[in-house]
């Protein structure tokens, strides 16, 4: 016997078994060397087996549009702070410098205004020294001219107003006025200094209200 038997069919001819469907060939069997239509090669960029395409790049480009956006309104925030933090020193200076001259220009006023007032009493001092000086020792008067003269020396000091006597020093033309001059013995003075005072000087501060009025070495 042969390896493939043949068999009759009721007209006595033979027939060859169907050797393609034995072998697993046939219409539905694949060649081994082709591909399915849904089998692609996985792409390296994707790893999905899908190309890039441009609607996924979209949201990316979008979300660093807003960022960029977003760092440039800070930037222009930043700005306007330092603007104003500028505008606001500037305007503290001008304000401070404001006060400091607004309060120099006061105590200028007010010294002018206490100069004033006290070259007005300096005669009235004045009179009180010489009432003091010709009052007799005995005088019931004495005690209450001395106490008045105390007085008004006193309110004239607490509102910086102070006498001075340049007795013994050398002559200054700026806060000294010379009445006369002593000629001095041999070993007095030397010549210049004030060896006698007339009537006290007065000043405010750094300002004279009143020379002193003195007598002055040859």
């Amino acid at each position: 016997m042969t390896d493939i038997e043949q068999t009759l069919d009721p007209t006595g001819e033979s027939q060859s078994p169907d050797v393609s469907q034995a072998s697993g060939d046939g219409p539905s069997s694949r060649s081994s060397g082709a591909l399915a239509p849904d089998e692609r090669a996985a792409d390296p960029a994707t790893g999905d087996g899908h190309a890039p395409t441009a609607e996924g790049q979209a949201p990316k480009d979008d979300e660093a549009a807003e960022i960029e956006g977003e760092l440039d309104e800070l930037v222009k925030t930043a700005r306007q702070r330092d603007d104003y933090l500028a505008l606001a020193q500037r305007t503290q200076a001008d304000f401070e410098n404001y006060r400091k001259r607004v309060a120099r220009e006061a105590a200028a006023a007010r010294e002018r205004g206490v100069g004033v007032l006290a070259k007005e009493l300096l005669p009235a001092l004045d009179n009180l020294d010489r009432a003091l000086e010709a009052a007799a020792d005995d005088d019931p008067l004495l005690q209450g001219v001395r106490l008045v003269r105390t007085e008004l020396k006193g309110a004239l000091a607490r509102v910086g107003v102070e006498s001075f006597c340049p007795l013994g020093e050398q002559f200054d033309p700026s806060v000294h006025e010379a009445v006369a001059t002593a000629e001095q013995p041999p070993g007095g003075s030397p010549s210049g200094t004030v060896v006698e005072v007339y009537q006290d000087g007065y000043r405010l501060g750094e300002s004279i209200l009143r020379p002193a009025r003195v007598v002055v070495a040859a």
